[in-house]
């Protein structure tokens, strides 16, 4: 920092930043890489989402060279997506270890992320499925918003909460979603250290005695009079 007296002088460890990549061609290379480490599989709703300069037809190009030298795979993965997809050799192996017997009927896995997350596909690769709103809610929009969360149960969306955790939307009627959801809510709340999180409409209605409001209770959240608090 600068000082009245003397030149300046700083404390700390310092390192030297790597120069800007200046040639196009490289800095395309390098960031068809990033998407595929980032999103596993590149869509073309995942590159708009980010805003790339180019947009997904300079992606396109780029992840079709990948194709052609063996670095990726094109096909379908994401079911309603088209061809255009792109994912690396070991994403595609670990995909097929997902595979499931459909007669089965193993545990539902649930797990909670931020809604800008990129492992979260909705609003980018994948349309906002329809939420159970009443005509209430209705002013109630999920969206990649900072401060929101996403509950994803086998990968599919079944709860989206707000930033401020105030109005909770739900997008299946299965109780054992809504259960499998809540626990992976409360999960992410408690070890996110958020301190107090009141849910007080639940799809438009006041939280408490809905389907979702009892998967809370069963959860965790407690009955207030304003609705039902977790404490973190």
């Amino acid at each position: 920092m600068p000082l009245r007296q003397g030149p300046p002088s700083a404390a700390g460890r310092w390192s030297l930043l790597p120069e800007v990549e200046t040639d196009a061609t490289r800095r395309a290379q390098l960031l068809g890489e990033l998407q595929l480490e980032r999103h596993g599989v590149v869509t073309r709703g995942a590159v708009q989402a980010e805003g790339v300069l180019g947009g997904f037809a300079l992606a396109y190009k780029v992840l079709s060279g990948f194709e052609e030298g063996g670095r990726a795979r094109r096909g379908y993965f994401v079911e309603g997506l088209g061809a255009a997809q792109f994912a690396a050799g070991a994403t595609v192996d670990r995909l097929r270890t997902f595979s499931r017997d459909p007669d089965a009927r193993p545990a539902l896995d649930a797990v909670a992320l931020a809604a800008t997350d990129p492992a979260n596909p909705y609003g980018a690769a994948l349309a906002w499925p329809a939420f159970s709103e009443s005509a209430e809610g209705a002013k109630h929009r999920p969206g990649r918003k900072a401060g929101a969360l996403v509950v994803l149960v086998d990968g599919e969306l079944a709860l989206y909460l707000e930033r401020g955790g105030k109005t909770l939307l739900t997008a299946s009627p299965d109780p054992a979603v809504l259960a499998a959801g809540a626990s992976a809510l409360v999960t992410t709340l408690r070890g996110g250290r958020l301190g107090r999180v009141t849910v007080e409409r639940a799809d438009g209605e006041f939280a408490i005695g809905t389907p979702v409001g009892e998967a809370l209770e069963e959860a965790g959240f407690e009955r207030m009079p304003r609705g039902l608090r977790l404490h973190g």
